[in-house]
């Protein structure tokens, strides 16, 4: 029996019909900035290996770690742009009382 290649390729990155890596990869590459696709990156390894390693409890926390923290990343993109779309749009007008 041939020795796990715990660098190259991990048994639980390689269960199933694809190998983990590939389907990040494919993911990521439509996420909208580096740091999305990162968090998503990580959120999708823990997920995909989670019924191959020995605390599945403990990949659904970090999966659910890295969703929380990509929400909130995509969260406060979008209030940069609401804010400034609104610095953009906005009419200077003669303050009456100066």
């Amino acid at each position: 029996m041939a020795a796990d290649d715990l660098v190259n390729s991990p048994a639980h990155y390689t269960q199933g019909r694809f190998e983990a890596i590939d389907v990040i990869e494919d993911v990521i590459r439509h996420a909208p900035d580096p740091i999305s696709g990162m968090l998503l990156g990580n959120t999708l390894k823990y997920l995909l290996r989670v019924w191959f390693k020995a605390c599945p409890h403990q990949d659904l926390c970090k999966a659910r770690w890295y969703l929380d923290r990509l929400i909130q990343h995509l969260e406060s993109e979008a209030a940069a742009k609401v804010r400034k779309n609104l610095k953009e749009t906005l009419v200077p007008f003669d303050d009456p009382l100066q």
